[in-house]
């Protein structure tokens, strides 16, 4: 196998007396306007309701306001592009996810290079997906999907938020791991496709927590499984099984949330960033937030990203060759 290197840069952690003058006067002076996020997804998924969460308790830290900016398209490769393009003076995150990991295996020929461009800033968290249904699904559990699935190859479906997401590659894992031929639907954004499976264009989906958590609750959807190694802590999910202890062995996927400035941001603006980001993640508010949605809190330092989604790449692009996928 080729092996696929993310070596992930760490901010460099200079002094202010370090910088150029120029530098050292932003550094010091920052956030004097406010921050921009950039979510590679369309408003109302998961990705888009944490970054939302981080950006109010992130903003009353900043003494800034934190503004959301929605830009989906091409597996977050457009939203990710001009983040990496944008100045690297921390004013421009990104809220990234499983396919910052992933999409170097997936297209090589990327806008950008993901071991360059980018500075990382915070593991936000991890979480289990969540395989869902309709509340009126004929499949109440893994193993009927499994059934049904080698009975109608290629019938059953699965909406994803987008090439080469989370919800996307555990539908190709489960494909591997369940010996199964299941039909992809990628969406722009989680969003739209929780809308069709509600609305009975897809039959199911491998969806983060945080999108379906609400909905979960409502009543409107059902989950029969977990892609977590263990049961999920949240108490709506605590009795829904594994995927591998409901009949496919092996089987572990997990969706993240990471933050990333562009490459170059000076290093004491990368730790104003990561403190914000630390407090945002630890307030009340937000671990209730994440409590209810299994969400797996991770403040740590750059480094901790960096390393995290190092092994994150390795992992999944044994998947990502052996399923011949790419985004072309």
């Amino acid at each position: 196998m080729r092996s696929v290197s993310l070596a992930l840069i760490a901010a460099a952690w200079v002094p202010l007396t370090s910088l150029a003058p120029g530098a050292a006067q932003a550094a010091s002076t920052f956030p004097d306007k406010p921050v921009r996020i950039v979510v590679p997804f369309s408003p109302g998924g998961g990705t888009d309701l944490i970054a939302r969460a981080m950006g109010v308790a992130m903003g009353q830290d900043l003494g800034q306001a934190v503004v959301i900016d929605n830009r989906p398209g091409g597996g977050t490769i457009i939203g990710t592009d001009n983040v990496a393009k944008s100045a690297p003076d921390g004013y421009t995150l990104v809220m990234a996810t499983f396919a910052h990991a992933v999409n170097p295996s997936l297209q090589p020929k990327l806008p950008y290079a993901t071991d360059k461009a980018f500075a990382p800033v915070m593991l936000v968290g991890r979480s289990p997906n969540v395989l869902v249904v309709r509340k009126d699904s004929p499949y109440k559990t893994v193993q009927d999907v499994i059934a049904a699935a080698k009975a109608k190859p290629g019938q059953v479906s699965f909406a994803s938020q987008g090439p080469g997401t989370s919800a996307h590659l555990a539908g190709e894992l489960f494909k591997r791991l369940a010996h199964v031929d299941l039909n992809h639907i990628p969406y722009k954004g989680a969003g739209p496709a929780i809308t069709d499976l509600l609305g009975g264009q897809v039959d199911l989906m491998f969806a983060t927590a945080s999108a379906v958590g609400n909905l979960l609750e409502g009543g409107k959807l059902r989950a029969i499984g977990v892609t977590s190694a263990q049961r999920s802590a949240s108490p709506d999910l605590a009795s829904v099984p594994t995927i591998a202890e409901a009949g496919v062995p092996g089987y572990v996927a997990e969706s993240w949330y990471g933050l990333y400035a562009p490459a170059g941001t000076p290093g004491p603006v990368i730790a104003r960033l990561n403190a914000a980001a630390r407090k945002a993640v630890t307030s009340e508010a937000f671990r209730k937030r994440a409590d209810a949605e299994g969400l797996i809190v991770s403040p740590g330092t750059p480094d901790d990203l960096a390393r995290y989604v190092r092994g994150e790449a390795l992992r999944w692009s044994q998947v990502v060759k052996d399923g011949h996928i790419s985004l072309n």
